[in-house]
């Protein structure tokens, strides 16, 4: 390692730097990184392991795998982390204890056909899929409205390649329905919008895996966005760490966010770093502690301080050094199965807590409730509620509100709080449907807008419902599976809202609706040695 990092070029200022400002040189930085990746590897010698791709969170046998787990019929692969790896899936699903006549013994048999449990060193996967997509609004979260609606052809093409160790993914796309999404990053675009649903490289072993690129991500309870990381969004790229075993496991990610422009014109440069840690106390319970920090300022670079795995960033950097260019929200995860194959799942986030002086600042807070289980012979219940205060994930400075873009990293929206139900269960042992029964409120603050003023030193603003509320209830449906070559997700519901869009007194009933129907080539195959 150390012959080799000596031959890392000392970088100077890069051509965006701003004239006249003082600018750290970043050797340092990526010589860690490199250090990192080389020790992982060296590591990967002595405890290889067979790589696996990630099942991505818009995969159409995922909602087969979570109404499995939520009926207790197989393990989670990675409770409240998403995406797990096929292996790991396929692991799940071999370990099954499931009568094989009935309809989710079926099921588990048709997902086992699907996921290829070839054990070659090294591997090739190819597939293309093509088709349309329909929407009554283009964002992703049917509560809140963005976008008119539309219908557009889709085509992505995707690539898997394992050595070994090693595992490789892109997936490109054509998807020019992202058009006119708030949600969407590129505004430039407006004919045909193509899309990175994901692309990355990673190395993983016995211990320890480390993954590079673009990948959705969830943390927190299925059903909810999760806080830290949620789906609700779009792809970023990321630098991702896993330590540890099924008993206590160390998991970081850090990443770049797109550059901001403060008000004096200067391009503020963004980074959002995450660390959790989870151990396994029994069979039955689980629990974690995670960290989020966002760091922002002119000429700031991916700093090694906040990126270390092992620092507790609160105390490392929060209340130790007083950094005014940070922002950093607590959590705990927490998971209980108890009896019947019932489970309870809970996540709370503290996004700003004064010991001292509570007049004058407003808590910031959110946490989600979840509970799942079995519902008669074949079907699988799932209810939660969960509630974002009106401040959370937005401070005085909004360089450090957790968003890309304005678009939230993990919750996209402050202010409100929802009850939901969910039933799911299979059909024709392809498919399933899940009618779902939804209660939100949503108040005036949202995630993007200027944090308010103090009166005479004190904050005033409501903890929870800012101004008028609004009451969306809504009855749904949805339908996911594949049937190969066919793959359909679609949900359709109805919505009775009272103050639409925070308005006093105005009320309408709308449905809302989104489906994508594709049907795709797949082939699978071994590199020649």
């Amino acid at each position: 390692l150390a012959q080799y990092t000596r031959r890392v070029p000392t970088l100077g200022p890069p051509d965006w730097a701003e004239p006249g400002l003082a600018f750290r040189p970043m050797p340092s930085r990526k010589r860690v990184f490199l250090d990192v990746a080389l020790l992982s590897l060296s590591l990967g010698t002595r405890a290889l392991a067979q790589a696996s791709p990630y099942v991505p969170l818009d995969d159409p046998r995922l909602p087969a795998l979570e109404y499995l787990i939520a009926r207790g019929a197989i393990d989670d692969p990675s409770p409240m982390i998403r995406p797990f790896r096929e292996l790991d899936a396929i692991r799940a699903l071999t370990r099954a204890d499931t009568v094989p006549g009935s309809v989710p013994g079926r099921l588990i048999h048709a997902l086992r056909s699907e996921f290829d449990g070839d054990s070659a060193e090294t591997r090739w996967a190819a597939q293309i899929r093509g088709g349309g997509e329909a929407y009554t609004q283009k964002r992703r979260d049917p509560l809140h409205l963005g976008g008119p609606g539309t219908a557009n052809p889709y085509l992505d093409i995707g690539l898997q390649g394992e050595f070994g160790p090693i595992v490789l993914s892109v997936r490109p796309a054509i998807q020019p329905s992202l058009i006119g999404d708030p949600d969407w990053p590129n505004h430039a675009q407006e004919n045909v919008t193509t899309h990175l649903i994901e692309g990355y490289i990673g190395g993983q072993f016995k211990w320890i895996s480390l993954t590079f690129g673009q990948l959705e991500r969830q943390w927190g309870p299925i059903g909810f966005p999760g806080v830290p990381f949620s789906d609700v969004g779009y792809e970023r790229y990321a630098l991702a760490l896993d330590v540890g075993n099924k008993t206590i496991k160390l998991s970081a990610v850090g990443s770049d966010l797109r550059r901001q422009r403060d008000s004096l014109g200067q391009s503020v440069n963004r980074y959002y770093f995450a660390h959790r840690l989870e151990a396994r106390f029994s069979s039955r319970v689980r629990a974690a502690l995670w960290e989020s920090v966002l760091i922002s300022g002119v000429g700031r670079t991916f700093e090694i301080p906040f990126a270390n795995p092992l620092s507790p960033s609160v105390l490392a950097n929060g209340f130790g050094v007083a950094d005014s260019g940070s922002n950093t929200m607590l959590g705990a995860d927490f998971q209980w199965r108890l009896g019947g194959h019932t489970t309870l799942q809970a996540q709370l986030a503290v996004d700003d807590f004064w010991f001292n002086k509570r007049n004058q600042k407003q808590d910031r807070y959110a946490f989600s409730v979840m509970a799942f289980g079995p519902l008669g012979r074949v079907a699988a219940w799932r209810a939660g509620y969960t509630q974002v205060s009106s401040l959370a994930l937005r401070t005085a400075n909004p360089q450090e509100n957790f968003t890309d873009l304005g678009v939230g990293i993990g919750r996209n929206f402050s202010d409100n709080d929802q009850t939901s139900v969910w039933v799911t269960f299979p059909v024709e042992h392809r498919f399933l449907l899940s009618p779902e029964l939804t209660f939100q409120r949503q108040g005036e603050g949202r995630i993007n807008d200027p944090y308010p003023l103090s009166v005479n030193g004190n904050q005033v603003t409501p903890m929870l419902f800012i101004g008028t509320v609004s009451h969306t209830y809504r009855a749904a449906v949805g339908v996911t599976g594949r049937w190969w070559p066919f793959d359909l997700a679609g949900n359709v519901g109805f919505h009775h809202v009272t103050n639409d869009q925070n308005r006093l007194g105005v009320t309408v009933n709308r449905v809302v609706a989104r489906v994508q129907a594709t049907v795709g080539w797949r082939r699978r195959g071994h590199f020649k040695e």
